[in-house]
């Protein structure tokens, strides 16, 4: 079993590689709120030892980077969603076959994207009010997730495609015929930020590259309102320890 499998059936619907709503029952209740929530992860089970033992964990506070001149992520992508889920933990676009970025000279295929609020990365020290991951996996297993932020401002068009199709109770899913091009999910300048990361949801896995675009895109209010609402609230990890990580610019 190669290291995708083998998260794919650890992490089932609650984990950031999470495309569906299969080994619900199987996963120990964990949540963002009470006994379940971050703090608690790593002692709810064995599995997610790494959310308290773990040097590099994701979310973090993106600051002090080093400078490195950053070669430009490769973005191809066409492949068309599927369907929007609201797993209970996040809602979450699957997308089909067919986009892919290059990193490191190695292709990542994106298997879905989905959304976070308030952020859970910072960029020196904000936090935005909602964050956006776009989840890829190459043809080992190797995670690589672009994130994008978006700053209080006006209505943003692209999510509102999504928004119109929101599932507003866990478990619920919806085809999606039409949705925004994946590009418009993107800002033009694609500067970022890179370090080492893990899974920002248990089992809090490490070993994932992480791309956190500088540039944020726009939403208002009432966008982030609806989102909150159909994740019953927020769903963001808090900052965890940079610890010995450089984070690159």
């Amino acid at each position: 079993m190669n290291r995708l499998a083998l998260i794919f059936g650890v992490v089932g619907v609650s984990g950031l590689l999470q495309l569906g709503v299969a080994n619900a029952a199987a996963q120990p209740h964990w949540g963002y709120t009470g006994h379940g929530g971050p703090d608690s992860w790593g002692e709810l089970s064995e599995k997610f030892h790494t959310c308290a033992a773990g040097v590099n964990q994701s979310p973090i506070d993106v600051s002090g980077s080093v400078e490195a001149k950053l070669p430009a992520i490769g973005f191809a992508y066409q492949g068309q969603p599927r369907e929007i889920v609201n797993n209970g933990h996040t809602v979450q676009v699957n997308v089909a076959p067919g986009s892919y970025i290059t990193v490191d000279g190695q292709q990542f295929e994106l298997k879905q994207y989905h959304f976070h609020t308030p952020s859970e990365n910072l960029i020196e020290g904000k936090q935005y009010p909602l964050e956006a991951h776009l989840v890829h996996a190459d043809a080992r297993g190797n995670l690589a997730v672009v994130a994008v932020m978006f700053e209080q401002g006006s209505h943003n068009a692209v999510l509102a495609q999504l928004w119109d199709e929101l599932p507003r109770h866990g478990g619920e899913q919806h085809a999606l015929a039409a949705a925004p091009d994946l590009d418009a999910l993107l800002p033009q300048d694609r500067s970022y930020y890179r370090f080492n990361g893990s899974l920002t949801t248990p089992p809090c896995s490490e070993g994932v590259r992480w791309l956190v675009l500088s540039q944020p895109l726009s939403i208002d209010s009432a966008q982030v309102d609806a989102f909150a609402a159909a994740v019953h609230g927020h769903n963001n990890r808090p900052v965890q320890p940079l610890h010995a990580r450089i984070v690159l610019h």
